[in-house]
């Protein structure tokens, strides 16, 4: 994914009403980053070009159903699993990803 797309989540998560956490895979060393709430600063810290990938938390199908809707609307590579949603920055084994 772009630089476009990572800011436009961003953007999205920051606008959306109910708080929600995040977590990120480092491509580079494998580092999976603790959970975090801060969109506006942490999450764009050191930009995005080593973000494997997004795991945003869903604490409930409400909130799901919203997130999903809204990271339709941007159109991103990622899955949807049972209590959060995973976005892909790069697809390291060339394998088919769907999009949300």
């Amino acid at each position: 994914m772009n630089n476009t797309k990572w800011e436009e989540i961003r953007q999205a998560m920051l606008n959306y009403a109910f708080p929600t956490k995040w977590r990120t895979k480092d491509i580079d060393t494998g580092y999976i980053s603790l959970w975090d709430g801060d969109w506006y600063y942490h999450f764009s810290d050191g930009g995005y070009k080593f973000i494997e990938w997004l795991e945003i938390h869903a604490e409930d199908d409400l909130i799901k159903t919203d997130l999903i809707q809204i990271l339709k609307k941007i159109h991103v590579p990622g899955e949807v699993t049972t209590d959060s949603i995973i976005i892909y920055g790069y697809n390291k084994t060339n394998e088919f990803i769907d999009y949300i």
